[in-house]
């Protein structure tokens, strides 16, 4: 990339922790088949060999911010401000690209003025990279996403690639909405423009024990609540964003996210992906590391059941949201 050919779109990756999973995340990036961009990785204060790993890569393309910890919504809005790409396309420490993504999102946004945000299906793999289950956005044309909004984020985060001018012009991620800043900033962005999902596998995206981010019925009802408030409200209060801090500070210890993570696996396991034996596996797990939760010995009964009656369950439990 020339220095009279500016980069068109700038891939925003924090990263925090991410020792384990970044340098395929990076790598993939770098095998793009679209080439003119820049990789902006935003080191927040890792603990771990994150840092070393990133400067292990000699790519011209990628830029480097090393910083201590502010945060995941502080890193993104910070990236935005830094960002030269007229395209801005996420990207998180611990998932992995396909080749084609970054050039098939850049023929639809181009192609399309009138939309501001593009998005994709993905697959989902485990921590060790293995393959759970396909996930699939709310809905693909932007009638649908516009109709779902306040139920369900409409868009896998790391999945999307938008316009840098339009999130700015709506006043990038709001700081308030913990955990759920991504959401709030869609229905912000259909004010100005229209948003699309690809019907097309992008993006190999993990769960992985130490992500920021938590199966939401773990935080509880009265994060459940305020979330909801704040959606459709289009902004968190300053009691609730407190309430909110506190819910997170209390939650945010290692072995309470590790049991998260091995519930939503073993769900996975018992609902989707059907392999009993790893269902009890995971369920067994989580209740080791945080025995307190009574679903997880109910999920690890379950997972004994004959598959018509386990089958038969997940119905009932989808249609109470449970």
């Amino acid at each position: 990339m020339s220095s009279q050919s500016p980069p068109l779109v700038t891939i925003l990756m924090p990263a925090y922790n991410a020792g384990p999973y970044i340098y395929k995340a990076i790598e993939s990036i770098l095998s793009q088949t679209f080439v003119n961009f820049e990789f902006l990785i935003i080191n927040d204060g890792s603990r771990d060999d994150s840092l070393s790993v990133i400067h292990s890569f000699s790519d011209p393309r990628i830029k480097i911010i090393d910083q201590q910890n502010k945060g995941l919504i502080d890193c993104l809005n910070e990236g935005l401000k830094i960002a030269t790409g007229k395209f801005i396309a996420r990207m998180d420490a611990d998932d992995i690209c396909f080749p084609e993504r970054l050039q098939v999102q850049l023929d639809f946004l181009t192609k399309h003025p009138d939309y501001v945000i593009v998005g994709s299906e993905a697959e989902v793999i485990d921590k060790d990279g293995n393959y759970l289950y396909d996930l699939g956005p709310i809905g693909y044309s932007h009638e649908e996403i516009s109709a779902g909004v306040n139920n369900k984020c409409p868009f896998i985060h790391p999945s999307v690639m938008f316009r840098k001018d339009a999130v700015i012009a709506v006043g990038g991620y709001p700081k308030n909405a913990l955990t759920f800043e991504d959401h709030l900033l869609w229905k912000e962005l259909l004010t100005v423009g229209k948003a699309c999902n690809l019907r097309q596998k992008l993006l190999l995206f993990r769960f992985n024990p130490e992500s920021v981010t938590i199966d939401e019925k773990w935080r509880g009802r009265t994060f459940l609540e305020i979330r909801r408030r704040s959606i459709i409200n289009g902004s968190v209060s300053d009691a609730d964003a407190q309430t909110l801090k506190s819910i997170i500070a209390k939650q945010n210890f290692s072995s309470y996210k590790q049991a998260s993570y091995y519930a939503m696996v073993g769900k996975k396991y018992l609902w989707t992906n059907i392999n009993k034996p790893l269902a009890r596996e995971n369920f067994a797990k989580a209740i080791s590391l945080y025995p307190k939760n009574m679903a997880l010995y109910l999920f690890w009964l379950f997972s004994f059941l004959p598959s018509a009656w386990v089958t038969r369950l997940y119905a009932t439990f989808k249609k109470q949201k449970l």
